[in-house]
């Protein structure tokens, strides 16, 4: 168990604001400690009580990274492959031990988290917490209005339903069309199995959000560290309980 420490300085490492700051926020009661309000003098055991920022849960634990990486085709969401293929962990530059937050199958690209924080794991992958994720996709023939539409009624697929939250064409071009998607879950390439549905094939699929995280600058391989705030609003992103 970790020596208590006070909560403003457990604030202070989530780097989302100053210790000085923590102190005002706390003086305003907008901190908690598993869910009593905290007061300044108080501490917190960062290995077993959760301090919350206006009910929104911090990383105080120290050691827990999550980066945000572009994830190219070919690359397996997985810690490592027994056949030797490349995989999301190998891009991330760490010496920590981390983990793919959900997955992103070989064929497609774009963005994926990978961390060692779990309770983020969690908020991100369950379909309960609501953390929805945005898609490009370009597919072969002309899509019509009416397969858009059958796109967020859900079309049946030999798992179940499976729908987008929305769909809007994007872009056209000769025997081709783009479409940006959202989608509230995120089972084995579900998006490309709903276009077979339709009758038409999947060229290029890219994730371009995570709830509210995005980022227009990552080139394919590259991985970054979420800044604090991107924390705080994937977990402001998630439903509360």
């Amino acid at each position: 168990m970790a020596e208590a420490i006070r909560v403003q300085k457990a604030i202070a490492r989530s780097g989302l604001m100053s210790r000085r700051r923590a102190e005002e926020a706390i003086a305003e009661g907008r901190v908690a400690i598993d869910g009593r309000k905290a007061v300044l003098g108080d501490r917190v055991d960062i290995d077993t009580e959760k301090v919350l920022l206006d009910g929104v849960a911090l990383p105080v634990k120290p050691g827990l990274e999550t980066h945000l990486l572009y994830k190219p085709r070919g690359v397996i969401s997985t810690a490592d492959d027994r056949r030797g293929r490349s995989t999301v962990v190998d891009l991330v530059k760490t010496t920590a031990r981390v983990f793919p937050v959900g997955r992103l199958d070989a064929d497609s690209e774009g963005l994926i988290l990978v961390s060692n924080d779990g309770d983020l794991t969690n908020l991100v992958t369950h379909p309960s917490h609501g953390i929805t994720k945005k898609y490009t996709v370009l597919v072969l023939g002309k899509l019509n209005k009416a397969e858009v539409r059958r796109l967020v009624a859900g079309v049946e697929l030999d798992d179940g339903p499976a729908r987008a939250l929305s769909a809007a064409i994007v872009g056209t071009s000769p025997g081709r069309t783009m479409i940006e998607m959202t989608m509230g879950e995120g089972r084995n390439r579900e998006i490309r199995r709903m276009f077979e549905v339709l009758g038409h094939d999947v060229v290029r699929l890219v994730r371009t959000a995570i709830g509210p995280i995005t980022d227009q600058h990552l080139e394919p391989g590259e991985s970054r560290l979420l800044e604090p705030a991107e924390i705080l609003a994937l977990n402001q992103a998630a439903k509360r309980e």
